[in-house]
């Protein structure tokens, strides 16, 4: 039987697609409503399956950002054989998302048996949404928000690429939390700090995604429910990111503060009462 059955996945589906880009931490309400489901979630085919449904929101960027995607990717391929376009924005900008993605896979590969095990529970998720949140209000208020997507550099991109590790390490950090509040630190807009953390998180989320396919499949996940996931993912994912652009172009980061803090005493006690088991 699999571990996780289709009315399940379409819950988590949409929990990933609504949560895997704002602010709150994907991983971390994933865990939550795994939990609330009475699904193990330091099964290895549980953590699988989280991760492959992550495709789906990938998959949703890539249809949103297209033109962009195929701008930048395009500008790559030209500088590869001309020396003219390497001074182009575009092209370094391609490099830079790639070597930003470098520290995240190594440090995925070489910490995976901990963040699998002791640094999936529930403690650690709620402590990081409430942590983070502090990161993120900060952010938000030292940032001078005066630098536009065109102006960011290959400093900006490594910091934020790295910043990704913590949401890797703390599951309730949010990985767009962690890079959007590094964006912001480096002086960059609310909307290019957005659109930045979303770039970043294209081949890091995907990579993730495919590396654990085999143990959400082999492991007990069955094809079905995995489908059934990530194309509700894909579906929900896509709004959430026209929603997100729309609403940080005229806000702060306030309201998903105010929220992850919320989330992070209700769930400390949901453990405490034993109404979650960590």
């Amino acid at each position: 039987m699999s571990a996780i059955s289709v009315g399940q996945a379409v819950v988590l589906g949409i929990v990933e697609g609504v949560t895997e880009f704002l602010p709150v931490s994907s991983t971390g309400h994933l865990k939550i409503a795994e939990g609330l489901m009475n699904i193990p979630v330091d099964d290895n085919s549980v953590v699988g399956f989280s991760a492959v449904i992550q495709v789906g929101a990938i998959a949703a960027v890539l249809v949103y950002f297209f033109k962009d995607i195929k701008r930048i990717v395009s500008a790559w391929f030209r500088g590869l054989t001309n020396r003219e376009e390497r001074y182009h924005h575009d092209y370094k900008f391609a490099w830079w998302v790639i070597a930003a993605t470098i520290p995240i896979v190594i440090v995925g590969l070489a910490a995976k048996p901990l963040i699998d095990g002791p640094l999936g529970s529930l403690w650690v998720v709620a402590g990081s949404l409430i942590v983070g949140s502090g990161v993120m209000w900060a952010a938000d208020q030292m940032g001078r928000h005066k630098r536009g997507e065109d102006d960011t550099s290959f400093k900006d991109a490594m910091w934020v690429g790295c910043s990704q590790i913590l949401a890797l390490l703390f599951p309730g950090f949010s990985r767009s939390g962690a890079t959007m509040s590094t964006a912001l630190i480096r002086d960059l807009d609310r909307v290019a700090a957005t659109r930045l953390s979303f770039f970043l998180g294209i081949p890091a989320l995907t990579g993730a995604g495919v590396y654990e396919l085999k143990d959400a499949l082999g492991a007990g996940v069955g094809a079905a429910p995995l489908a059934v996931g990530t194309i509700i993912s894909f579906v929900v994912a896509y709004a959430s990111i026209a929603w997100l652009l729309k609403f940080v172009a005229k806000h702060s980061f306030n309201a998903f503060v105010i929220y992850r803090i919320v989330i992070g005493v209700g769930l400390i006690g949901l453990l405490a009462t034993g109404v979650l088991s960590a």
